[in-house]
């Protein structure tokens, strides 16, 4: 059979093809070594350009940072899973002196991280340079305080649950800062807070007052403290309302009745220790009152 006759372009491509051939040989016979270099490193650079642009581009970097987030709060969450009143009263026990004495500024500074953790709150032994004479001592029972003109047992309490503390009576006179309200209808609820939940220090001990007295005492009014039971790791939030105890009373802190009887705590011969610390709250955000570990 006749071979079949090539078009034009069959021609060239064959003939051009064959010399193709031939001048890659002649090549990669010369510098085959440097061709094969050349064509490995293209690789390299493109493989390298690619995962240069993978790393660069923000919807990578968001990712991992998501997901680092998301590790970190598991540990948080891991870690705050294991708060309970028993494992800070272990804690704590560890921590304080045998004795119920101040609290070194080691001390300090570890029952400080302790307390802050458990209680999602930032506690300070000195705010703002100024400070008590100390953060861990016995609390003795406080009486009620006249909240204004005219308060008393009859009118003191808003429920009827909160009866079951009349006994312990009305304090003579009004407290260091004065009445909390001017009247019985300009009281708040915030003003009823504040009396349910207040403590009494001795400001009068704490460092700098023999100096200045006016800014110390314009510092401690309504000033919020953690108050917590080393002992059961109970803790409410409480505000200074008061001055006191006497030195001479070997107490180191009073507690309104309701203080006292959540944190189980009593007077007399039964009287215990509790840790009392400063809380940064400049935006008024804490509430007083009862407060659990978290």
């Amino acid at each position: 059979m006749p071979s079949k006759k090539l078009t034009h372009y069959e021609y060239l491509k064959k003939h051009w093809s064959g010399r193709l051939r031939k001048v890659q040989k002649k090549a990669y016979a010369r510098h085959g070594d440097s061709l094969a270099w050349i064509h490995s490193s293209a690789q390299k650079l493109l493989l390298g350009s690619t995962g240069l642009f993978l790393l660069t581009q923000p919807v990578a970097t968001s990712a991992i940072a998501r997901v680092t987030q998301s590790q970190n709060a598991q540990v948080k969450t891991l870690e705050k899973s294991h708060h309970t009143n028993q494992t800070l009263v272990t804690q704590l026990a560890s921590q304080l002196p045998n004795t119920i004495d101040p609290l070194t500024i080691e001390q300090e500074s570890n029952v400080i991280q302790t307390l802050s953790s458990y209680f999602n709150l930032r506690l300070f032994a000195t705010l703002d340079n100024k400070r008590l004479n100390r953060s861990y001592g016995l609390i003795g029972a406080e009486q009620h305080l006249t909240r204004y003109p005219g308060d008393s047992i009859p009118t003191h309490f808003h429920t009827q649950a909160d009866t079951i503390f009349a006994p312990s009576g009305v304090a003579p006179g009004r407290g260091a800062w004065g009445y909390f309200a001017n009247s019985k209808e300009e009281l708040t609820t915030a003003d009823i807070e504040r009396e349910k939940w207040y403590i009494a220090v001795p400001t009068f001990l704490s460092p700098g007052w023999q100096e200045d007295p006016n800014s110390l005492y314009t510092f401690f009014k309504y000033r919020k403290m953690l108050v917590v039971n080393p002992q059961n790791g109970k803790a409410v939030i409480a505000d200074i309302a008061d001055t006191g105890p006497a030195e001479w009373t070997g107490k180191h802190l009073g507690g309104s009745p309701e203080i006292m009887d959540y944190l189980e705590r009593q007077d007399g011969t039964a009287r215990g220790p509790v840790l009392y610390f400063f809380i940064d709250d400049p935006g008024d955000t804490v509430h007083l009152g009862p407060i659990q570990v978290q």
